[in-house]
């Protein structure tokens, strides 16, 4: 780590060791002591309290160092995602996540690469959880389609799973009046669109049986789709559905899958 970073201060670092202490699976007190031993840190309480063990520790090192280079050290050593690979990328995800909201107030965030990276430092909670929303990470970690952003970047950012749904399924239903030239919504569009006879949009060369019941299964999956998700959000309050984080991550991963099979259609009518 060839840069010098500037010290944390106390209201800061003490937020990174709750967060560090509150890791729980996959990172033990032994663990931490191992790494605090291969940082060059010393310990002067191995036997209190993990958060408190890692405050004073780290304390006492960029106080004599004048720099927290050691302690960014012992992150990435006791965050790096090999550590993570037995409890599944969201455990890990949701890990960084939390400990990038004081990070944050620093001008730094942890990458799930295991990197940090420097960023325009927090001034608010507010800009400090936006900027460790869990459900953007996870979508950028699946990779989802570009479009699954262009059509609810706000209500990611706010982490508001309900609307970011009901944005994501009429994201859906937009681009595929793009692509075809109509102006219906939800199953009539689906129905005219992708017809199984005399389609507007076909996603294959619809030659062959494979290519038709593809095309069939495709249509219908779209039209549940919206049934499921867009028509129960756009006739129900908020307060009527409760919106996990984790139905919306998997919503949204339906349909960056419908989106990527639009990429693929073509319009022959």
């Amino acid at each position: 780590m060839a840069k010098v970073f500037d010290p944390i201060p106390p209201q800061v670092l003490e937020a990174i060791c709750r967060g560090i202490g509150d890791i729980g699976q996959g990172l033990s007190g032994t663990d931490i002591n191992k790494y605090l031993q291969d940082c060059r840190i010393e310990n002067p309480t191995p036997d209190i309290t993990k958060w408190k063990r890692l405050y004073n520790a780290f304390d006492k090192k960029q106080h004599g160092t004048g720099n927290a280079n050691d302690i960014l050290r012992f992150v990435q050593l006791a965050v790096h995602p090999s550590r993570y690979i037995n409890f599944g990328a969201d455990y890990f995800t949701g890990i960084v996540a939390n400990l990038n909201q004081p990070f944050s107030f620093v001008g730094l965030e942890l990458g799930v690469d295991g990197k940090f990276r420097n960023v325009i430092a927090s001034k608010t909670i507010s800009d400090a959880q936006k900027r460790a929303n869990t459900l953007l990470q996870k979508l950028q970690a699946r990779e989802v389609h570009a479009d699954i952003y262009r059509y609810c970047t706000a209500e990611l950012l706010t982490e508001n799973y309900f609307h970011a749904v009901f944005e994501t399924t009429k994201g859906v239903a937009d681009r595929l009046r793009y692509l075809s030239d109509r102006t219906t919504d939800g199953a009539p569009l689906v129905s005219e669109v992708f017809a199984s006879s005399n389609p507007i949009l076909i996603i294959n060369n619809f030659t062959t049986e494979t290519d038709i019941s593809e095309h069939k299964g495709f249509a219908n999956l779209l039209i549940g789709f919206f049934g499921m998700f867009r028509n129960t959000t756009a006739h129900i309050p908020k307060t009527s559905w409760v919106m996990t984080e984790q139905d919306a991550l998997e919503i949204m991963t339906i349909a960056s899958l419908c989106h990527r099979k639009l990429d693929r259609s073509h319009k022959i009518r």
